[in-house]
C-alpha cells in the first residue's frame, strides 16, 4: 500500500455504541500493517476490545493508555508488538481507564495530553498510521483523541437510527476544530453491517452518501459472522478467516484510505 508522506494520525470515533467501531479500528490497522506500512493503535476504550483483538493483554497491572494520560509516561515504554501483522504496535488499555475521565478533570491542559505523548512517540519512533480508537462517548478521553488526530473516521452501521447521534459528534468536531485543534477533519465515512438483502441497508447507505458524498468509501462492510467470531480468538478477521467477505472488505477498504492519503500528499 502506498505510504503517506506525514503520520496520519486518524481517531474512529461515533458515541453511538454497537457501530462497529472498534473492530473497524483493529481490522483497518491489520490490514495496513499486512500492506507493508507501519501502525500503531492506541486503544483509549476502558473495555480493552481493541486490545483483544490485536492479541494484546490488558489485564489490570498491565501498563498502557492510563499511564500515558494521567501520569505523562512516554509512549514507547509502553507500546506492544501485535502478533496479527508485522510493524502493528498497540497501546493497550485497561479498565484504569474508567478513571481517567474523572482524574482529567482537574489536570491542567487536559486535552492536550495525547497529543503532546504522540508528539514525543514520533520523534523517535515513525509511523505511518496511528489509529485511535475510542469509547462511544463525547467524554475527555475521545476530547484527547480529537485534540490529538488529525483526521477523523466515523463508522456508520447500515441500520434504523445510523444518522442519529452523528450530528451530534459532528457539532463536537466542529467545536474541537475552532477551539483546540483547527487541522482536524472528517476525512472518511465508513458504512459497515451492510445486509444487502435488506431495502432499509441500502436506504441508509444512500442516505449517508448524500450527506457525506467526498468522505464516504465505495467499499461496505458486510454484516458477517467471521468479523463477530475473530475477536474471540484474539484476531482480527484478516488473520482469523482471511477469505471471507469481511476480510476482503476491510482490505479493500485500507487501500482505498491508503491511496486517497497517498493522494492527499
Amino acid at each position: 500500500m502506498p505510504a503517506p508522506h506525514a503520520t496520519r494520525i486518524v481517531v474512529v470515533a461515533n458515541q453511538k455504541g454497537g457501530v462497529g467501531k472498534t473492530t473497524t479500528s483493529v481490522n483497518l490497522a491489520a490490514a495496513l500493517a499486512l500492506g507493508g506500512l507501519s501502525v500503531l493503535v492506541v486503544d483509549l476504550d476502558p473495555q480493552g476490545n481493541a486490545s483483544t483483538a490485536l492479541g494484546v493483554q490488558h489485564d489490570t497491572g498491565v501498563k498502557g493508555a492510563y499511564e500515558v494520560l494521567i501520569d505523562g509516561e512516554p509512549i514507547a515504554d509502553h507500546v506492544v508488538d501485535s502478533p496479527e501483522a508485522p510493524n502493528l504496535k498497540v497501546l493497550p488499555a485497561t479498565v484504569d481507564l474508567a478513571g481517567a475521565e474523572i482524574e482529567l478533570v482537574s489536570v491542567v491542559a487536559r486535552e492536550n495530553r495525547l497529543k503532546r505523548a504522540l508528539t514525543r512517540y514520533l520523534a523517535d519512533n515513525p509511523t505511518d498510521y496511528i489509529l485511535i480508537d475510542c469509547p462511544p462517548s463525547l467524554g475527555l478521553l475521545t476530547l484527547n483523541a480529537l485534540v490529538a488526530a488529525g483526521e477523523v473516521l466515523i463508522p456508520i452501521q447500515c441500520e434504523y437510527y445510523a444518522l442519529e447521534g452523528v450530528s451530534q459528534l459532528m457539532n463536537t468536531i466542529d467545536l474541537v476544530m475552532g477551539e483546540l485543534n483547527e487541522e482536524l477533519q472528517l476525512s472518511t465515512v465508513l458504512l459497515t453491517m451492510y445486509d444487502g438483502r435488506t431495502r432499509l441497508a441500502a436506504q441508509v447507505a444512500d442516505e449517508v452518501r448524500a450527506y457525506f458524498a467526498d468522505q464516504t468509501l465505495p467499499t461496505v462492510i458486510p454484516r458477517s459472522v467471521r468479523i463477530s467470531e475473530a475477536p474471540s480468538y484474539g484476531q482480527t478477521v484478516l488473520t482469523y478467516h482471511p477469505e471471507s467477505a469481511g476480510a476482503v472488505s476491510y482490505l479493500e477498504a485500507a487501500h482505498e484510505i491508503a491511496r486517497r492519503g497517498a493522494k492527499e500528499n
